[in-house]
């Protein structure tokens, strides 16, 4: 802790570590998890099955004993359909025959004609070999963006910063390449691992150009096309089907175990309820949201009542826009002063090292006291970042202390959006570790003497 006197007394830090020692032994979070993977299974927003997790998250946390609210939030409902491709066309071609191409619609893409699109591919790594594109060099056939993922950035333990590195030609080539006369637009896979996997995920079109077909190849299949299109015309079939329907009604489920003291002031753990389609949501976010269901279990468990409130919050629809962390921030704008400490995990289920925070600099050695508690499963480590979750990035910007779990992010985006995302990529100990590291930041940030350092 350094200079100062410490916020929680010998008593509570030893109730942290028996939040700890208990989170570890528990298999709670883990048969969450399987129920929610193996049981409901995918969860894209405005489906029946993310409808059946609201439901079951709600009936369970009720079972805790946690006064639970549903909250409104309007949600996109968008359904993939067929996607399929083949080369048709290419140097060297054997007579006779095609080359099957592995893709995935991005959401919220929209449908090729029913007889899909036939059309030259012309290939951009990035920005910079797009923009040196002769003016009609895009006009009328299929971009591709083949833009590595950076598997050393990763394997250092940097895996968000190399996703984030890749993530904007997801997020905007469709756009780029409607404004210059592209028919369709494809990505690579955003990802490290090379097993010939789609890797789906959000984009954006651009308002001042058409809405055109987009979806993701695997590395392989954008490697393939890059190499033949350098030899010579390479003329591509791709057909998808996915359709826009209307917004639906969808929940936030918000369990509160109420304060003994100051039960207007909450401490929010989340995660977010909602997936992708293609696998079945464990790392992204299921293994967040049964973390943050682990510390009212707890909680119930060892009858412990701090302070103040903390309130579990599964989030609706953080892979397609937010809209329920919107709809928190709507209902719950007014009441940022009683918000006193805000975590979320979403970044997979690996070995957790510590604690990210963002806000002011004093929460560092605020925070040390909990870090040494920790420190007995190796998650001492503090550091200071500018966010620590999408759904929380409102209540981070409103200036609410906020925290997420620091993850080993070597091989989450191995799986990350695509249909490896299924429930044997989560080791158990290591989600009870961040359990552990969620329960006992979430007590001492609802039973310290003063509220957290904003």
């Amino acid at each position: 802790m350094g200079e100062g006197k410490s916020a929680w007394t010998p008593e509570q830090l030893a109730t942290m570590d028996r939040l700890r020692d208990a989170a570890m032994k528990d298999a709670y979070a883990l048969n969450e998890l399987r129920h929610l993977t193996d049981n409901i299974g995918p969860r894209l927003s405005g489906s029946p099955q993310a409808q059946q997790a609201v439901d079951y998250v709600a009936g369970e946390m009720r079972a805790l004993g946690a006064t639970v609210a549903l909250e409104k939030a309007m949600v996109p409902h968008w359904v993939r359909g067929a996607e399929t491709a083949e080369v048709v066309k290419w140097p060297g071609q054997t007579p006779g025959t095609t080359l099957k191409i592995v893709l995935t619609a991005l959401a919220p893409s929209v449908a090729t004609p029913p007889e899909g699109i036939t059309a030259e591919v012309v290939v951009a790594d990035d920005w910079k070999q797009l923009r040196d594109l002769s003016p009609d060099g895009v006009k009328g056939k299929i971009l591709l963006f083949n833009h590595t993922f950076d598997k050393e950035l990763a394997a250092e333990g940097h895996g968000l910063e190399a996703y984030v590195g890749d993530v904007v030609y997801r997020a905007a080539g469709a756009g780029a390449g409607a404004a210059l006369g592209a028919v369709a637009v494809l990505v690579r896979s955003v990802g490290g691992a090379d097993y010939r996997l789609p890797h789906t995920g959000e984009m954006e079109y651009s308002p001042d150009a058409p809405k055109v077909p987009a979806a993701a190849v695997t590395a392989e299949d954008a490697d393939l096309l890059s190499d033949l299109a350098a030899q010579g015309p390479v003329t591509l079939h791709l057909t998808l089907t996915p359709q826009t329907l209307p917004d639906a009604p969808s929940d936030n489920v918000i369990a509160d175990w109420p304060g003994t003291e100051r039960p207007q002031q909450v401490v929010i753990v989340s995660g977010h309820l909602d997936s992708w389609d293609l696998g079945t949501g464990a790392i992204d976010d299921g293994a967040g949201v049964v973390i943050s269901m682990e510390t009212i279990h707890l909680l119930h468990e060892l009858n412990l009542h701090p302070r103040r409130t903390i309130r579990f919050v599964a989030w609706m629809s953080e892979e397609e826009g937010s809209q329920g962390a919107a709809a928190y921030m709507a209902e719950h704008g007014g009441e940022m002063a009683n918000q006193i400490g805000a975590i979320e995990s979403d970044l997979g289920a690996d070995h957790p090292t510590g604690l990210y925070y963002a806000g002011k600099p004093a929460l560092g050695p605020w925070l040390q006291p909990v870090a040494q508690v920790l420190d007995a499963i190796g998650a001492e480590t503090l550091t200071a970042a500018p966010e620590t979750g999408a759904d929380i990035e409102g209540l981070t910007e409103k200036g609410v202390p906020s925290f997420a779990p620091i993850q080993d992010s070597r091989f989450y985006f191995n799986y990350h959006h695509t249909a490896a995302d299924t429930l044997d990529k989560v080791n158990p100990q290591h989600l009870n570790e961040n359990a552990a590291v969620i329960a006992v930041l979430a007590y001492a940030l609802a039973d310290s003497s003063e509220p957290a350092p904003r």
